[in-house]
C-alpha cells in the first residue's frame, strides 16, 4: 500500500499519534533494523500516549485553573508554615480516592491558590476531573442557572467533578440564598467526593460568616471533620516579589 493513502486512512480513523510514529519511522534508517511486530508496538505506544495527553488536556481545559501550577514548582523554602511532607501525601491524589476533603486556610498573597490549584493539576494528571471556583463565581452562574433552567444540570456538573475548589470562602458575608445554594453543592459531594475550601478565614470564625447556626453545623460537619487542613502563615508572597523586583 503506497505511504500516502495508509496515512489518510489512519487520519480518518483519528488515529493521529500512529501517524506521527509512522512518519517518523519513515524518515528514519534507525527502524529498518526493528521487526514488523516491533514497529507497529511503536506505533501504537505513540497511539496510547497521544490519546493520554489529549484526554488530560481536557480534563485541564474543563478544570478551568487559576494558576497553571505543579506541586514540583511549589516553593516551599518561604516561611509560611507550609508542610512538605503534607503536600506529598495529597499529591499521591489517595485522599480523593478516599473521598476526603482539604481546608487551606492563610492571609492574603501566601499562595493558598496556587497550592490548591497545584494539587488540581496533580489530580488532573492522575486521571480525575477538577474544576475551580470562586465562591462569588459560583453563586453567581447557580442563581443565574435557577432563572434558565440549568440549575438541576450545573448542580450536577459540580455534584460529579472529582475535586472541586472552592475559593475566597467566607470573604464576604452569606446571604440566606448564598447559604442555601453553597449548602446544596456542598451536600450533594458530601462522602462522595472530595472539596478543597481555600479561605482567609480561621475555621473557627466559620459559623460568624456563614451567619447561621444550625446551617453553619450542618456545613461544618460536612466538610472538617474529614477535611486534611494546611494553615498558613507569613507576609504576601506577592509583596515580597514586587519588592525584590524593584
Amino acid at each position: 500500500m503506497l505511504q500516502q493513502p495508509l496515512i489518510n486512512k489512519l487520519m480518518e480513523l483519528r488515529l493521529d499519534g500512529m501517524v506521527r510514529a509512522l512518519q517518523e519511522q519513515m524518515e528514519s534508517s534507525q527502524y529498518e533494523a526493528f521487526s514488523f511486530l516491533d514497529r507497529l508496538g511503536l506505533m501504537i505506544d505513540r497511539e496510547m500516549v497521544h490519546r493520554d495527553n489529549k484526554r488530560l488536556q481536557t480534563r485541564l481545559k474543563k478544570a478551568r485553573l487559576r494558576y497553571n501550577a505543579t506541586i514540583e514548582d511549589i516553593d516551599f523554602r518561604a516561611p509560611r508554615g507550609l508542610d512538605k511532607q503534607m503536600i506529598l501525601f495529597l499529591s499521591n491524589c489517595q485522599w480523593i480516592r478516599e473521598r476526603q476533603n482539604c481546608i487551606i486556610i492563610g492571609p492574603t498573597g501566601v499562595g493558598k491558590t496556587y497550592l490548591a490549584n497545584a494539587l488540581a493539576n496533580r489530580a488532573c494528571r492522575d486521571g480525575y476531573t477538577a474544576q475551580y471556583a470562586r465562591i462569588s463565581v459560583l453563586v453567581e452562574d447557580l442563581t443565574i442557572a435557577r432563572a434558565d433552567g440549568r440549575y438541576r444540570s450545573l448542580m450536577h456538573a459540580y455534584a460529579r467533578t472529582d475535586m472541586l475548589i472552592l475559593d475566597d470562602w467566607g470573604l464576604i458575608g452569606m446571604t440566606e440564598d448564598e447559604r442555601r445554594i453553597i449548602f446544596d453543592v456542598i451536600e450533594d459531594r458530601a462522602e462522595l467526593k472530595s472539596t478543597i475550601i481555600v479561605s482567609q478565614i480561621p475555621i473557627e470564625k466559620w459559623h460568624t460568616i456563614i451567619g447561621d447556626f444550625t446551617l453553619g453545623d450542618a456545613l461544618l460537619d460536612r466538610i472538617v471533620h474529614s477535611s486534611h487542613k494546611i494553615i498558613l502563615k507569613g507576609e504576601s508572597l506577592r509583596k515580597k516579589k514586587k519588592a525584590l523586583s524593584e
